[in-house]
């Protein structure tokens, strides 16, 4: 039986879920719609009998993310790759062919993205099964949703015939073609003949094929990805592609640079529910709908509301709505989202003016995740700022100094060891240590449960590109993050 090696795309940057989804933690790592994350759920999905550890690429920003959400629901990584900058899904998925290839010459690969929301996991492996003959025959998988409705805010994939549905999925067929987002009208039509399915960018092939096909047909990607991983480096345990090749590479995707050119092209049909959550209208759909449409998240309250979506992410708001008809209304605790649900799949033009008159909520959250643990702003405001900051077991913040701040920490939970110049001590419980300006430093926890401080910053400056780092277990650069 053949092996079938999942490739996880989880590098996006998930602007259409803004608030919750921003760059800094987007969407595929955040729990939308239950306790564990999107990521979470589409490696569980692409686990068990049949399928080897899975392969992930990725952002240098997300490589803890990824392997402690990993560990989390107890899978462990085969590769994870990182990229050194976004360049859509060709090259990566060009990369994980090759990485692939140099581990096994019969590599099969089955490429998915990690925002995607698929609840009937048996029948999707089940359904990637079912592409393996064809993929033994030479032939490429691609796998066409059975749609609902006529979206137009996905691509499409046509079929010669109406596709044979054998309860949630079909044997393969040809593709006749690819067919970019259509008009309200051209959508209804096509929905109509029952030929179409929706373009789910999912992928199964041989890693060999793939390699072959970007040789026909897009050698100069292909010459560029190659020294990207011949030149890759392994650090602590992840493989970073080379940078100079990378950031030679177009933005292209993997539908335009090959699947859209080739002839082998077969799809399968699938038919159990699948969401791509693009927009808070999408989510709207997979969350229970209470009376009058009235679908709410956290502490809400809804009086006299129809067809609205009330979602509160603090636990420590009240969102109230009263009098409300079909509306999107997002709260976090830094940022506030009301939309009209036919226009969510706009927010990403919000977050583009947010981003150009400089506010932080473009791409920040409130609460900025790291290797060691987290930390949250709780009051910020010339020359002082106050942090929450959670330290989990073992984990060690850099070695570092500034320029321009100096740093009073207060222990709340756990104990920290604390770094002073050449000075070493342990912090329990309701005590304090203060770190002058310049002074080299550093915050850990050594004991079994997360370590939590507030932190009171006090300066001319408080950016958190104002650290010297002269030591990190994570490797992270001078500049970087904490």
């Amino acid at each position: 039986m053949t092996t079938i090696t999942p490739v996880i795309l989880s590098g996006g940057s998930g602007t259409r879920l803004w608030p919750m989804s921003r760059k800094s933690h987007p969407k595929q790592f955040a729990a939308l719609l239950d306790e564990t994350s999107l990521f979470e759920q589409a490696a569980m999905r692409l686990s068990g009998p049949g399928f080897a550890a899975p392969m992930v690429l990725t952002h240098s920003d997300f490589r803890f993310v990824v392997t402690e959400q990993l560990a989390a629901v107890g899978i462990d990584p085969g590769q994870v790759l990182i990229e050194p900058e976004a360049r859509n899904t060709a090259p990566a998925i060009l990369a994980a062919s090759l990485a692939a290839l140099a581990r096994d010459p019969e590599a099969v690969l089955l490429v998915a993205p990690s925002d995607h929301r698929i609840p009937d996991a048996d029948v999707f492996r089940a359904a990637a099964q079912a592409g393996l003959e064809t993929v033994a025959e030479g032939r490429m998988v691609t796998f066409g949703i059975a749609p609902d409705r006529p979206e137009t805010g996905f691509g499409y994939l046509e079929l010669e015939t109406a596709p044979q549905m054998e309860g949630t999925f079909g044997a393969p067929a040809p593709l006749v073609r690819f067919v970019d987002q259509p008009q309200a009208d051209a959508a209804a039509q096509m929905l109509e003949t029952g030929r179409y399915l929706w373009n789910a960018g999912i992928f199964l092939f041989a890693a060999r094929d793939m390699k072959d096909a970007f040789a026909r047909l897009a050698p100069d990607i292909l010459s560029d990805v190659t020294a990207a991983v011949m030149e890759a480096e392994t650090d602590l345990g992840f493989l970073r592609l080379a940078p100079e090749p990378w950031a030679r590479l177009p933005e292209v995707s993997i539908d335009y640079a090959v699947m859209e050119k080739l002839d082998t092209l077969s799809v399968v049909p699938f038919g159990a529910h699948w969401s791509d959550l693009g927009s808070w209208d999408a989510v709207r759909r997979e969350m229970p709908v209470g009376a009058d449409g009235v679908t709410a998240s956290g502490p809400v309250t809804a009086i006299d509301c129809a067809d609205v979506l009330l979602r509160a992410e603090a636990d420590d708001q009240e969102l109230v709505g009263i009098g409300l008809k079909n509306l999107v209304v997002v709260a976090m605790d830094d940022a506030v989202l009301v939309a009209d649900p036919s226009r969510t799949q706009e927010v990403k033009a919000a977050v583009a003016a947010l981003k150009a008159k400089g506010a932080a909520q473009a791409e920040q959250l409130a609460m900025d995740h790291r290797p060691w643990g987290h930390f949250e702003t709780l009051a910020r405001a010339d020359r002082f700022q106050v942090k929450r900051i959670v330290v989990k077991p073992g984990g060690k913040l850099s070695l570092q100094s500034h320029h321009h701040r100096a740093e009073h920490w207060i222990v709340v939970a756990g104990t920290a060891k604390v770094t002073i110049d050449q000075h070493v001590q342990l912090v329990s419980e309701n005590q304090s240590v203060y770190i002058p300006l310049g002074v080299v430093h550093r915050m850990e926890n050594p004991g079994k449960v997360p370590m939590v401080l507030i932190e009171v910053q006090t300066g001319a400056y408080l950016g958190e590109d104002d650290i010297i780092r002269y030591d990190d277990i994570y490797s992270r650069g001078q500049r970087a993050k904490r």
